[in-house]
């Protein structure tokens, strides 16, 4: 199947769409192919993808200190380690897509690898040791001991659907983008709520895939909730191939690959580091360079306009677009540092929010417990809620009142979830305190076993704000890291906004890993006990705000100076 053109397209009519062909390689019409058309099939089939998921990580840490019988802290850190390594892959997948196999052919080819480590999770969860008479007599499932071999082949499936991730995720939401020519002014309207819808849709399907696989899981077989998100990711593969007709496809140039342009940029300008301003100030008035906002930040990278030796041969000098676009990606950098506060306090919503659930009372009527994960839906809950009131109401307020298309700008969208995720874990904090004075005061200190009289319900304000925070920062985050990178580079800019999430996840793991050890010190209870009766997951939340009230300020710096591109949809 041909999906790039090879040679210059001809001459499109004033009903086609420049810049992009379908999938034989014809010039599309605009009123037959992409946008909304194309896109339901593509936030389809990433519905699918992240209820797969979300089926599998939102109750992780209970299958990790149930069957597999690791303690909280280390089963929180394996997870971290596990969710950060699927949010860093897709720098790779990205590169592969942008580079080589184009973002249709990469979505396939991880859907399929999904689907086959979705498979082998499922038959690692129902090998013979799981099932045996000693399982089956056991009065907790965490008396049963895990083969070595089932342990190493549980992690390789898991890690198998991190790399199919890897391809899967930065691509499908690009492809998406894509769908919408950005120089059509209603497309481009289109565009910006294409953002807010897709995170819509995904948060749907994910809340709805928590709370049905959450109780399969802890009350049916982890077999089961490991298999349907395979068949999910199985049906998702066949409705992305549905909408092949409709979708286009970016035509490739031939132009030399934009990661040799930009990576040649930084040579050149190392190379030449000791070029005087004086020098520098000659070589741009000769070149004609006019000055524009921007032009100031980052201009060490203009050093790249001389050749090594005052050389002028073919190839030794780089022209200043190719300079304008490193300075973009250069740009985003100091935005994604800020921002890796918000990932590590992300993290906590699967592991530690869940494990402190857990010891609440969960019912709902007499004989009924919510499985503690299931709250995870309140997250997509808000998100499905708020993002329609933010898309058809604020935006066009706001819209009014600035004149940008967006409302409010990128920027102050992401900042302003920064700030509710920072409150989310002050109430996290002070719910967890509660929890407790009561365990205390019901002397269950020691009895880690026992249910504390203090309903599960208190958690719900803090997966709120979660999800409000989502619909500001997670949908911001997105639009800016597409928004603010060179054209060749859509895949890698969503793919650097989804490793601010892997950092984040790691730095969350070491930072588990340190409190652990120093807590922990001398035989004393850690702050991640496996009694939570007498950890302290409240020190722990006050930590994290504080790194978020420091990053808050470091990121106001970062906004307030950050010049967006030329040509920026903001």
């Amino acid at each position: 199947m041909a999906v790039y053109a090879s040679e210059a397209a001809t001459p499109l009519l004033n009903a086609a769409v420049n810049g992009v062909v379908d999938y034989k390689n014809r010039p599309v019409s605009r009123s037959n192919s992409g946008v909304w058309r194309s896109a339901v099939f593509i936030i389809g089939v990433e519905v699918a993808e992240r209820s797969a998921y979300y089926g599998i990580s939102s109750n992780l840490i209970s299958y990790l200190t149930g069957p597999l019988g690791q303690s909280t802290a280390t089963a929180a850190e394996e997870i971290n380690a596990w969710s950060g390594t699927a949010s860093l892959l897709p720098l790779l997948g990205a590169f592969v897509a942008d580079s080589f196999l184009g973002r249709y052919r990469t979505i396939i080819i991880a859907s399929v690898l999904y689907v086959v480590g979705l498979a082998l999770l499922t038959l690692s969860a129902v090998l013979p040791s799981f099932s045996s008479s000693d399982c089956e007599s056991a009065t907790s499932v965490s008396q049963c001991s895990p083969s070595q071999l089932q342990v190493v082949f549980f992690f390789f499936s898991l890690y198998l659907v991190a790399v199919a991730q890897g391809g899967h995720k930065p691509c499908v939401q690009a492809f998406g983008a894509d769908q919408f020519d950005a120089q059509d002014p209603q497309e481009c309207k289109a565009k910006s709520s294409f953002f807010n819808w897709w995170y819509f849709g995904l948060s749907f399907g994910s809340s709805l895939t928590i709370l049905i696989l959450s109780y399969i899981q802890d009350n049916l077989s982890w077999g089961l909730g490991f298999g349907i998100p395979c068949i999910i990711m199985a049906f998702a593969l066949i409705v992305f191939l549905l909408g092949t007709t409709t979708y286009r496809f970016s035509i490739k140039s031939d132009e030399q690959s934009v990661f040799v342009r930009i990576g040649r940029v930084f040579v050149r300008a190392a190379r030449n580091w000791r070029t005087s301003p004086s020098a520098m100030a000659i070589e741009e008035e000769s070149l004609g360079i006019l000055p524009h906002e921007g032009a100031d930040q980052f201009r060490f990278l203009n050093k790249a306009l001389l050749a090594p030796e005052a050389s002028k041969e073919d190839g030794q000098v780089c022209n200043i677009n190719e300079i304008e676009e490193a300075k973009a990606v250069l740009r985003l950098f100091p935005v994604w540092f800020t921002c890796l506060a918000y990932a590590m306090v992300f993290a906590q919503s699967s592991t530690l929010f869940t494990k402190q659930g857990a010891t609440m009372d969960r019912s709902v009527v007499p004989g009924f417990n919510i499985p503690a994960a299931s709250l995870q839906c309140f997250i997509g809950l808000s998100v499905v809620i708020f993002i329609p009131i933010y898309d058809c109401i604020f935006v066009p307020i706001a819209r009014g009142i600035t004149r940008k298309p967006s409302g409010i700008t990128m920027l102050q969208r992401i900042g302003f979830g920064l700030l509710l995720s920072m409150l989310s874990m002050v109430i996290a904090a002070l719910v967890e305190r509660k929890r407790l004075e009561t365990a205390k005061e019901y002397g269950l200190i020691d009895n880690p076993e026992a249910t504390v009289p203090m309903s599960v319900w208190w958690l719900v304000p803090q997966y709120l704000l979660f999800g409000i925070a989502d619909v500001f920062t997670m949908v911001g985050l997105q639009e800016f890291f597409y928004d603010q990178m060179p054209s060749e580079l859509k895949s890698v800019g969503l793919s650097l906004y989804l490793s601010i999430f892997g950092v984040g996840s790691i730095l969350s793991s070491f930072l588990i890993s340190v409190v652990e050890s120093v807590t922990g010190r001398d035989g004393e209870d850690s702050w991640f006990s496996d009694n939570l009766n007498r950890a302290h997951l409240d020190y722990f939340y006050w930590l994290l705000a504080g790194l978020s009230a420091v990053a808050m300020v470091a990121y106001l710096y970062v906004a307030k100076s950050y010049i967006y591109n030329r040509g920026s949809t903001v």
